[in-house]
This record gives C-alpha cells, sequence and structure tokens, in this order.
C-alpha cells in the first residue's frame, strides 16, 4: 500500500471514528475542547505511525488508545501541579490523586457518548451559526476548510465559531450528559434544528453557484439517523428522518444537465430513489407508532410523503397537502407555513383562491426580503394571465435571492412572462 493509499485509509476511519472518539474522550476529560485535542493528537500519531507499521485491524481502537494514554499523561502533569500548589489533607490528596478508570469506561456504551455529545453541541447557550460549526467539527468530521467552503464564508470565521464555542461550553460548565425531564424538549428542538438546518442548505444553498450542496444533506442525514437510533422513544427525531429520507429522494430529479433547477412538479419522478423513499415512509411509521400527536416534522415528512406516493404529479393528493399544511400551522404558526398552505390551496382550489391568501402575507414583517414571497406570487399571476404583474415579481424575486442557480431560473421565467404577454 502507497503512503498516499494509507492516508487516504487514514482520511476515511477519521471520518468514521472521529465522533466517537471525541464523544468517549469528553466523558473522560469533560471538556469538549480537550477532547478534540486530544483526538487531533491521536490522528497526527496515525499520520506518522501507520504508514511505517502499516493500518492496525481495528483503527478506531488504536485510535483511542492512542488519546487515552495522552489523557493520561495530562491528567498526571495536571495533578503534579496541583499537588505543588495546595497543600491538601491525606484523605482530600488521596481523592485528588485518584485516576479515573479509563479502561473501564472504554467499555460503556459508546452510544450513550455520542447523544450526550450531540446534545453538547447543539446547545442552546451557542449561536446558532456556532452550534452548526461545532456540529459539523465534532460530529461531521468535516475541516474548519470544508465547513466554511460549505456555507461560503471565511475560514477564519468559521474557526472563530468553533473556538468560541468550545471556550463557552467551557465557562459554562455544560455537564456532558443528555437532558432529562422538561428540559429534553427544548434541547432536542435544539439538536434537531441545528440538524435540519444544515441539511437545507445542502438541499436549497441559500448563496453561491450552486443549486444544491450534496455533502450536507448527507452529513445532516448521517446525524438525524444516529440520533433516531440514540433516542427511539422521541417521534420528532424520526419524524426529521422521515422528512429528510424523503427530500433527499428528489435529489437526482432537482437538477438539469447543466445544474439548472428542475421544480418540483417539472421532475422526472422515475429518477426519484425509490429506497430512500421507502426509508423515509418507515421512519415516519415509526415517528406514527409512538402514539404522539405529530410534531413539525413528521408533519413536514407527511406532506413529502404526500408528494412521494404520486408517481406523477397529477396524481398529487393537493387537498391532503392542504389539511396538514392547516396542522402544521396549528402546531408551528409561521408565514412561510402559510405561504406554502396557498401554493397547496392553488393547486387543490385554483390560482384566484391561492392568490388572495398570498395577498395577505405582504405585509409580513418576517417575510420582508424572502424571494419566494414574490416568485409564488408571479407564478399564481401568471396561471391567471396576469402576465405583465408576474414578470414584474419574478425580476423582483430574482433580486432578492442570494443563489445565482436561482437568479437564473427566475430571470427565464419572468422572460417566458414577458413573451406571452406580448403575446396576448
Amino acid at each position: 500500500m502507497t503512503a498516499t493509499d494509507i492516508h487516504g485509509t487514514i482520511d476515511a476511519v477519521w471520518r468514521i471514528e472521529s465522533a466517537k472518539l471525541i464523544a468517549g474522550l469528553t466523558r473522560m476529560v469533560r471538556d469538549v475542547g480537550l477532547a478534540e485535542d486530544l483526538a487531533q493528537e491521536a490522528l497526527v500519531c496515525a499520520l506518522e505511525k501507520w504508514p511505517e507499521l502499516g493500518i492496525p485491524e481495528k483503527p478506531g481502537a488504536w485510535l483511542m488508545a492512542t488519546a487515552k494514554h495522552r489523557a493520561l499523561d495530562q491528567l498526571r502533569r495536571r495533578q503534579m501541579l496541583e499537588r505543588k500548589h495546595e497543600e491538601l489533607g491525606r484523605e482530600m490528596e488521596a481523592k485528588e490523586l485518584a485516576v479515573p478508570d479509563f479502561n473501564a469506561a472504554l467499555d460503556d456504551d459508546i452510544g450513550d457518548d455520542l447523544l450526550r455529545l450531540i446534545f453538547i453541541a447543539c446547545h442552546p447557550v451557542l449561536s446558532s451559526e456556532a452550534r452548526t460549526a461545532l456540529t459539523l467539527r465534532l460530529l461531521g468530521g468535516l475541516t474548519t476548510d470544508e465547513i466554511a467552503r460549505a456555507f461560503l464564508v471565511p475560514e477564519a470565521t468559521i474557526a472563530q465559531r468553533i473556538v468560541r464555542a468550545k471556550k463557552t461550553l467551557a465557562q459554562e460548565h455544560i455537564p456532558f450528559e443528555v437532558p432529562r425531564g422538561d428540559e429534553l424538549p427544548r434541547r432536542l428542538a435544539s439538536v434537531l434544528s441545528v440538524i435540519y438546518l444544515i441539511f437545507n442548505e445542502g438541499y436549497s444553498a441559500t448563496a453561491g453557484d450552486d443549486w444544491m450542496r450534496p455533502a450536507l444533506c448527507e452529513d445532516a442525514l448521517r446525524l438525524g439517523r444516529i440520533l433516531a437510533e440514540l433516542a427511539p422513544g422521541e417521534a420528532e427525531a424520526h419524524g426529521l428522518v422521515a422528512l429528510m429520507e424523503i427530500q433527499a429522494s428528489r435529489s437526482a430529479a432537482r437538477t438539469g444537465p447543466e445544474g439548472r433547477p428542475v421544480l418540483l412538479l417539472d421532475q422526472d419522478r422515475a429518477r426519484w430513489d425509490r429506497l430512500l423513499i421507502r426509508r423515509g415512509l418507515q421512519a415516519l411509521e415509526r415517528a406514527d407508532a409512538l402514539g404522539e400527536a405529530r410534531g413539525p416534522y413528521a408533519l413536514q415528512a407527511a406532506i413529502a410523503a404526500c408528494h412521494a406516493r404520486a408517481v406523477v404529479a397529477d396524481e398529487t393528493d393537493w387537498a391532503r397537502i392542504v389539511e396538514v399544511y392547516g396542522e402544521l400551522a396549528q402546531v408551528m404558526p409561521s408565514p412561510i407555513v402559510e405561504l406554502n398552505r396557498a401554493v397547496a390551496v392553488g393547486m387543490a382550489s385554483g390560482p384566484a383562491a391561492a392568490l388572495e391568501l398570498v395577498d395577505e402575507l405582504n405585509t409580513e414583517p418576517a417575510l420582508k426580503g424572502y424571494h419566494l414571497l414574490p416568485s409564488v406570487r408571479g407564478d399564481l399571476l401568471a396561471k391567471l394571465h396576469r402576465y405583465d404583474e408576474a414578470q414584474a415579481e419574478c425580476e423582483r424575486a430574482a433580486s432578492m435571492t442570494r443563489n445565482a442557480r436561482e437568479r437564473e431560473l427566475l430571470l427565464e421565467r419572468a422572460r417566458e412572462f414577458a413573451a406571452r404577454s406580448g403575446n396576448s
């Protein structure tokens, strides 16, 4: 095996094992920043030794053992320093000098550690941007540069977010534990929102030249699947997985040969991934089997399932989608939910009824600057043969989006409506 092959293998091992490694070390040292440093030191050691010694039979265990020894060394040095500066009674001194049983700790269920790490990385004490960056770093195994390129921000910005996040967690003494009781729903909501934010940025990039960033979708799906298996009794975790699986099933059909966006009703459904759809429907069934009222993610998954079950666009059960959007509006009131419901109303009851609902949203502060509002309005106006107004709305939407591919699509629609207006 060449050095290049070995380095490629090490990179693959790191992607697979890093989250478990950092999670186990965090439980040991109770400091996520130190745990990541120890894991990185073990990686450097592997890069130095594996080309000479070969890949170990159990590379994950090798990395953990190496990091464990370094953690023990640090603990002993820290204890020696404390002994020099503090005078302790014999009982306290014995307690202070006691070395944790790391070998016993390694026998614990690694799943528990991963679940704790997910809750730490997504702790509400951190900003949304920091939670996202830290989650991708610790659980996604992405480098700072990869995260920066994915979100189109400077690498230094991502680095600062990660450093500040780890400092904040240490300063706030955030415990390495899964929240219990009344705190769990609030903390779980934070975790789910971070994972879905990552997925959405991959599914419909907010800026840049690409319509999609598939790697981010894959990372979010992997994190969602892990969370659902580690917390099998949490219905919304299964609901989120269902939603992401079904949406991801359309990926191959969402772009044309040159990367141009293809809207849902125009997609070739033969290109939808039926395996992902089956997995998504199964995840939705798991959520429903828990007997809880559907939450926001499960309801959105139910809407996605209506599309997935339609072999062709004309078979879509738009009346049912309108109903589910009504339920979603009760659970998660939002102008964006109302905008999406209006689109479904337009398909079920005609564009005039939908336009009335959309016009009511024009004064919503939350939708100021939201490019999909004029985009939807333009589409409805075009269906009512009001092409001049439709053209203006699409041009306005194009001026508001930061995604180059989406801007091209909106301007193309504006030109199409202009041509129709000239022929009317």
